[in-house]
């Protein structure tokens, strides 16, 4: 049995590479080769913070493009040589969710995350693809690595926040949290037709980005809570729609709600860790009866998706690309992104890998 090496969880609070054989390709599924990975925040969660509970030898990472080394003898669409953007979210399409409309939940409350949850992730030198017809895109000429491995879980959902949020033309948007989900999610308001974008947020690499991405006023939250700033800027009326991509489960939310207008709509995409609860400012709400909506979903996932975000990109529309503040090369320089996501320096937003030493 051929085997590959990964760099994995080996239990809450350890990390280190391991050598595990190449899963088994299914009829619909496909085995890909990675050519690009970038960590995220989540894998932090998981792994140093126990996020999802022990994991024992578990492969990280979500986040990938690739070729496809072999796929199963009722794959269509998908053959072997093919460059793909593989998504972070990989749903089971023929699940009584997804037919629902919850692509992501398919099988269990977020069963659509496969990678480093439920199966071994994108940190290795091959990794397995469910429903590969319906989970992988086929990379677009004039579009890079680097931007492609953007679009499958930051782009896809910060602008997941912006489409959550009811942002109605010309309104205005509170983001709070400018790392890359949140500068994402400035860049979907845009899209989307937002008016006045208020980031919340203080690094100087994210402010530069947030500009660009379309955000008009930048919150600088140490000088004072969000909340009153932002009915400072809007003459005491709120904005039409927050999203929350950051912050801590003790302040934030309190600061969210009361930033927004009666009917307006407050929209989750932050991964919430740290406590068991989350406390809604009750008077701030309107003691529950403020018509203030609140929303939440995980990241889209599938093939389509990815085909739209990659559109997004290609015709100009923002840039997935001004999120990749740092580079490296090299397979084994996995853990180094990896511990750069963890340690933050002022001057990161997002690392990549590339991995042009695997055959």
């Amino acid at each position: 049995m051929a085997t590959f090496k990964g760099f994995a969880m080996k239990k809450i609070g350890e990390t280190g590479w391991v050598e595990k054989e190449v899963p088994e390709c299914g009829p619909m599924d496909a085995i890909v080769r990675p050519t690009c990975v970038s960590p995220c925040t989540s894998d932090i969660h998981t792994v140093w913070e126990g996020a999802i509970g022990e994991r024992t030898d578990m492969v990280l990472g979500h986040e990938a493009v690739g070729v496809v080394e072999e796929v199963g003898s009722l794959v269509q669409n998908i053959k072997v040589g093919d460059k793909v953007i593989v998504p972070a979210i990989t749903p089971d399409w023929d699940d009584e969710a997804a037919q629902r409309g919850y692509p992501s939940q398919t099988t269990e409350p977020l069963g659509g995350w496969k990678f480093s949850n439920f199966k071994d992730g994108v940190f290795g030198e091959r990794f397995h693809v469910n429903m590969a017809d319906a989970n992988l895109a086929l990379m677009p000429e004039g579009l890079s690595d680097e931007a492609a491995v953007m679009l499958v879980d930051m782009w896809s959902t910060g602008m997941m926040g912006s489409e959550n949020a009811n942002i109605p033309l010309g309104g205005s948007v509170l983001v709070i949290g400018i790392g890359a989900v949140g500068l994402s999610a400035i860049a979907g308001a845009a899209i989307l037709g937002a008016g006045e974008i208020y980031a919340a947020g203080t690094r100087p690499i994210s402010v530069e980005v947030a500009k660009k991405y379309g955000a008009t006023d930048i919150i600088n939250y140490r000088e004072g809570a969000i909340d009153e700033q932002v009915r400072e800027l809007t003459d005491g009326a709120g904005v039409d729609s927050v999203i929350v991509a950051g912050g801590n489960l003790e302040n934030t939310w309190k600061e969210a709600i009361a930033s927004a207008k009666a009917g307006g709509t407050v929209s989750n995409v932050n991964y919430l860790s740290g406590a068991d609860n989350v406390l809604i400012p009750r008077v701030e709400w309107g003691c529950g009866m403020s018509n203030i909506n609140i929303t939440n979903g995980l990241c889209p996932g599938g093939r389509v998706r990815m085909e739209r975000l990659a559109s997004l990109a290609l015709v100009g529309r923002q840039d997935p690309e001004l999120l990749v503040t740092h580079k490296f090369n090299g397979i084994d320089k996995i853990e180094d992104a990896l511990y750069l996501m963890k340690d933050k320096p002022k001057d990161l937003i997002k690392p990549v890998v590339i991995l042009d030493d695997i055959e």
